[in-house]
């Protein structure tokens, strides 16, 4: 089950990606740190952002966007500068941009088996979780 988030957790991935997430999605995660979407290609669930704040909330947050980021990395074409925030659990991931010191709005489709990115969303609000 989800949690809510503080934003010291918050500030704490980021500091550790280098960068700002988006605004909508920051706050979206504050409320539910987690969660699934449906769009029109798939069915997604989101990566929680970690939360250190009691043993609980780290156990349940174990597969946080940093994490599964890095696995996704082992695939060989994952894009460099993208964070993985949610999967359709067959490989392909929902993923946000990196550019400079903050994470571009637009939400994009990786394709795991090509490499291929396709913009899904122009924000985070267009994409409707459940």
């Amino acid at each position: 089950m989800p949690f809510n988030l503080s934003e010291e957790q918050l500030a704490q991935t980021e500091e550790e990606l280098g960068a700002k997430l988006p605004h909508e999605y920051r706050e979206a995660m504050k409320l539910d740190n987690g969660g699934e979407a449906s769009t029109e290609e798939d069915d997604w669930e989101f990566y929680p952002i970690k939360d250190t704040s009691d043993r609980e909330r780290l156990s349940s947050t174990c597969n946080h966007i940093i994490n599964e980021t890095e696995s996704c990395k082992g695939f060989g074409n994952f894009p460099e500068e993208a964070v993985a925030i949610a999967s359709n659990g067959l490989g392909d991931q929902m993923i946000f941009i990196k550019e400079s010191e903050h994470f571009l709005k637009g939400v994009f489709l990786w394709l795991h088996e090509t490499g291929e990115l396709q913009e899904l969303a122009a924000t985070f609000n267009e994409i409707e979780k459940l």
